[in-house]
């Protein structure tokens, strides 16, 4: 029978569709003969599918074929439906789908009432699998029914999926999903079944940790590679591994077996009942290749033994390979148990770049077995297929997944889409979505032709024009287009990525073998001591000590020979590079605390071997400031931000620091305090490096770079009061107020000093005060309650722990508590309303001068705007002027007296400090200090500010200063601030010539004179 040429004519005819007395009387159902019911399948009218009007010629006689064998199959089965009653729409999609697949149009063969079952195909609901195969191998009699059970289930589930696919039902991304569930569902299920016989007839495997009581032990299913990432394919291979937790034996079967003997063998009968063929097919084919030791290993190990392995013997393919371990069957916690174990060795600490090396050899490998095999047509690992868009975010992945624990994502296009915009642009992240979507719609057109593993594209005209009809072109010519093109791209970005360094000159290939034989003591010491004259450097002799020192010290001699590999590598490249820096003795001094700090992991090396621009730029910066060589030598971590230069030179606005902090502590456990911690200490590590980074290229302003620092402050007390009120409200609920309204938080930070003044310094620490406005006697809401004011001191505690606990990272500031009212001896934390009372009745007027540089910066917003009109209410207080000048004076002697430090030049004459010296920062801070106190009550503007400049200029406003003097002493302020700042970059004490800042601070001393004495 043909299939109907779709001339208008017959789709006029409604006929066949105003009659519905066939579905709605009784009595066809009842009648003796039900094939009578079939007649309307002789019509040569059946329903039309009009998107097949521009089906290729070949195609649709294949299809008349194919409909008329299911005519003719119908007839002669006993159906309750008809092929009559199929819809237009719904016959359309059949014929697209028997077009793709001759295993869908086989199994509809085999059972025609699937057909019927389709429509309406709906969308599946999750959990299906599970529930499904539940009730089914419940059912089961024995083993071979239960892998009937499952192969009939397999392949009518097989035919929907690739129903959607084909018809673009879903996406791809749902389609590889409902793949994996399937699977998830057709092992875990099967493995509760066997797990269940097994006891019967071997006994219950047992065990426990050293001194616990021995427990029943289940096997756990690891599901790696694309079934790990719920990513299969329409005929995916599906890697496994069988683990379980404790070592011991059976109880309670004929005799007692080990552990890993009790679950080999459930292992292997698992195997059994999924790969095997029988009569209905497989339901998976099954690969345990990628388990401990390949094919000698043992089918199960237990977690000690696992953790053993690649602990001891972990290759870098076994590393790629576990970043989509997932636990599908069996205990699953335990097997995410055993996943946090094993986590180190996937994702390394330390940023590490060795992973692009055996990326890359694999690729080389993968690239000669394709050329040797002729497989340049196959899409997964032909140039620009699936597998180079595979390692680009794997390669992420293992280089940074350590630290940024988002990458530890399974998914590709998850990745894909974390990749931008801070590791790759995101039109390049776009471009390979793009990209590895089509490559997959190919990859399931072809393996829905036969149920086949296949990613080779065809050479038979017929099945490219099958596979191009699936794919919504016109013809194979125009497909290979669309193909050829994404391709491009992809392998455009691969060789981007995982490229080859670039090959060194003719003139730096000679200076590295030279420093290479120097390095590997081939030369003479007068040979050695020559090669430092010549790049050239200015102390050649104490230059070759240093190096001599690290090279035949004890630290290089105990490393591991990879190590030592990588090592002997990279030192030729970084001396040939100080060799032709500008300071080379300078740059070789700050550079190898560095190599040294290292030695035991040379993956930071390697970095630096795969970014040359990263290296010239971390000589240069260490040659320029002790301060950045001696934090990246601590914290070798931060060698990562030398891999985007110009976000290394341009600090972010304080709104783009904040979401980046808060993206950060995203993605980690909200009961991991350890690794939180060590994550704000790594985000201040990171973003001081920037700072100094763009004072030493003069790209970053010195009121640019306090505002900077400063947010960077802000932003972590945000976050750290977050934590902190986190985990106190889990425990104890929400503390209340007077008027029994919860509070959310009630609760601020206030900062003084340089962190009030927005005048932070890199080593500055924080001068803090805890304010709240809870209940003094009414308890918190939650199950174990404690008073508002207790919940509050232990917030402050709370928060002091995360600030200064050291971590591997050191601490994240140091603070200073005793600004707080009544000083050390007072609370720690104080309500509003006391901070108020204090402040109006018992401070001090050097207390008053602090509240000058006061301002709430982290906490409840409410509560901040509250303070700062008390704030600004205490400074506008009527002061007797003759008693605060007195007050005033005798803090500054005092602090003269007790603080102040003397040093001398090589000649013996005093140096400048460049804050406590006469006319120097202190004293200007004084000064408005002092006006602000003396002359708030009747201007309160002047109280507006907590930074020295902004005072200065609404001093100047009100009339206070003139506008020489104003200018006069900002300009003063910032350079003795900048000669501040860089000699913290220096690590050297604040002390100049006094004649490099005599026209500032002699303005200062003239304003000095003229107010205060």
């Amino acid at each position: 029978m043909e299939l109907p040429d779709h001339s208008p004519e017959p789709m006029k005819s409604p006929e066949p569709k105003k009659s519905p007395e066939p579905k709605k009387s009784p009595e066809p159902k009842k009648s003796p003969e039900p094939k009578k019911s079939h007649e309307p399948k002789k019509s040569p009218e059946p329903k039309k599918s009009p998107e097949l009007i521009n089906c290729p010629a070949p195609i649709k006689t294949s299809l008349s074929s194919q409909w008329d064998q299911f005519l003719e199959t119908c007839r002669t089965a006993d159906l309750a439906n008809s092929p009559d009653s199929l819809s237009p729409e719904f016959l359309a999609q059949l014929y697209k789908t028997w077009a793709g697949s001759d295993f869908a149009f086989e199994q509809c063969l085999k059972h025609p009432d699937l057909v019927f079952q389709l429509q309406p195909l709906e969308t599946p609901e999750p959990g299906r699998h599970q529930q499904a195969l539940g009730q089914l191998t419940q059912q089961a009699l024995n083993e071979n029914d239960l892998m009937r059970q499952l192969r009939v289930y397999r392949n009518r589930e097989m035919v929907k999926i690739i129903w959607r696919d084909l018809n673009r039902l879903c996406s791809m991304q749902e389609t590889t999903q409902d793949l994996s569930a399937m699977a998830d569902a057709c092992v875990d299920q099967s493995l509760n079944w066997l797990y269940a016989e097994a006891c019967k007839t071997w006994g219950t495997p047992m065990g426990g940790g050293s001194g616990e009581t021995p427990q029943p032990q289940k096997m756990i299913v690891l599901g790696m590679g694309k079934l790990g990432g719920q990513e299969l394919n329409l005929s995916s291979d599906i890697d496994l591994m069988f683990t379980y937790p404790h070592k011991g034996e059976t109880v309670g079967g004929p005799r007692s077996l080990d552990n890993q003997e009790f679950f080999t063998r459930l292992g292997q009968r698992l195997i059994k009942v999924i790969d095997s063929q029988t009569v209905d097919g497989f339901v998976f084919r099954v690969d345990m290749r990628l388990r401990p030791y390949g094919t000698s290993g043992a089918l199960a190990m237990s977690f000690s033994a696992m953790e053993q392995y690649y602990q001891d013997q972990g290759r870098d393919w076994e590393r790629y390979a576990m970043i989509k371990a997932r636990a599908i069957a069996g205990d699953i916690p335990e097997g995410q148990n055993l996943l946090n174990i094993l986590k180190p060795f996937t994702f390394r600490k330390y940023i590490d770049f060795s992973a692009i090396a055996a990326l890359r050899d694999m690729k080389t490998l993968i690239q000669r077995e394709v050329k040797r095999k002729g497989m340049q047509g196959n899409i997964k690992l032909g140039p620009g297929g699936i597998r180079e868009i595979e390692f680009i975010a794997q390669s992420f992945q293992l280089i940074h997944g350590g630290r940024d624990r988002s990458l530890q994502e399974k998914g590709l296009l998850t990745i894909l889409g974390l990749l931008s915009p801070h590791y790759l642009p995101k039109e390049v992240t776009q471009t390979l979505t793009d990209a590895y979507i089509y490559l997959r719609d190919i990859e399931h057109a072809l393996q829905a032709l036969q149920d086949r593993q296949t990613q080779e594209l065809p050479v038979d005209g017929q099945q490219q024009a099958r596979i191009a009809f699936s794919m919504g072109h016109q013809d194979w010519s125009s497909l290979m287009n669309t193909l050829d093109h994404h391709r491009a791209l992809v392998a455009h970005h691969f060789d981007e990525v995982i490229s080859v360094p670039k090959v060194a000159s003719d003139q730096e290939q000679t200076a590295q073998e030279h420093w290479q034989l120097l390095w590997q003591g081939s030369l003479t010491e007068d040979e050695e001591l020559k090669q430092f004259q010549e790049h050239p450097f200015s102390e050649p002799q104490a230059s070759r000590q240093r190096l001599l020192a690290l090279r035949d010290g004890k630290a290089i001699t105990r490393i591991r020979r990879q190590s030592r590999e990588r090592l002997d590598h990279f030192m030729p490249l970084l001396l040939e590079h100080i060799g032709r820096s500008e300071q080379p003795d300078l740059a070789l001094t700050r550079i190898l605390p560095l190599i040294e700090s290292v030695v035991r992991r040379t993956a930071y090396l390697v970095l630096l071997m795969e970014n040359p621009k990263a290296l010239e730029h971390l000589i240069r910066l260490c040659t320029a400031s002790p301060w950045i060589a001696d934090q990246i030598a601590r914290h070798p971590a931060l060698l990562d931000e030398f891999l985007d230069i110009g976000d290394l030179y341009n600090p972010p606005e304080k709104a783009e620091l904040e979401h980046d902090l808060r993206q950060q502590l995203t993605h980690i456990p909200e009961d991991d305090l350890e690794a939180q911690m060590e994550a704000l200490r790594y985000f201040k590590m990171s973003h001081l490096l920037k700072v100094a980074a763009a004072q030493v290229a003069g790209t970053l302003p010195l009121m640019k770079e306090s505002d900077y620092l400063t947010w960077i402050a802000e932003a972590l007390l945000d976050q750290v009061v977050g934590l902190a009120w986190k985990a106190l409200v889990e425990r104890h609920g929400h503390p209340v107020g007077e008027d029994g309204s919860t509070c959310n938080p009630g609760f601020i930070i206030i900062g003084y000093g340089k962190l009030g003044g927005i005048e932070l310094s890199p080593g500055s620490d924080l001068d803090l005060v805890f304010v709240h406005n809870g209940a003094t006697h009414k308890e918190t809401d939650g199950a174990r309650p404690i008073e508002s004011s207790t919940f509050y001191t232990r917030l402050g505690q709370r928060i002091i722990h995360i600030l200064t606990t050291h971590t591997p990272s050191g601490r994240l500031y140091e603070v200073d508590m005793r600004l707080r009212p009544s000083g050390a001896s007072g609370m720690l934390v104080s309500s509003l309303t006391s901070f108020e009372k204090y402040q109006r009745n018992e401070a001090w007027t050097w207390e008053h001068q602090a509240l000058v540089r006061a301002r709430a910066v982290a906490g409840d917003k409410q509560l901040a705007a509250q303070f700062e009109s008390l704030r600004k209410s205490i400074l506008a207080m009527a002061r007797d002027p003759v008693v605060l000048k007195e007050e005033v004076i005798k803090m500054r002697r005092k602090m003269q007296d007790h603080l102040t430090k003397s040093r001398r030049n090589q000649q013996g004459q005093p140096l400048f400090h460049l804050k406590h010296g006469r006319g120097g920062i202190v004293d200007i801070e004084f000064l408005m200090q002092y006006a602000v106190l003396a002359h708030a009550h009747a201007q309160p503007e002047v109280a507006r500010f907590p930074d020295n400049i902004r005072i200065s200029e609404s001093l100047e406003e009100a009339g206070y200063l003139t506008a020489s003097e104003g200018q006069g002493l900002r300009e003063a302020y910032k350079c003795l601030r900048k000669a501040a700042h860089s000699k913290a970059l220096q690590n050297e004490l604040p002390f100049v010539e006094p004649t490099l800042v005599e026209p500032f601070t002699q303005q200062v001393e003239g304003l000095w004179q003229q107010w205060m004495e």
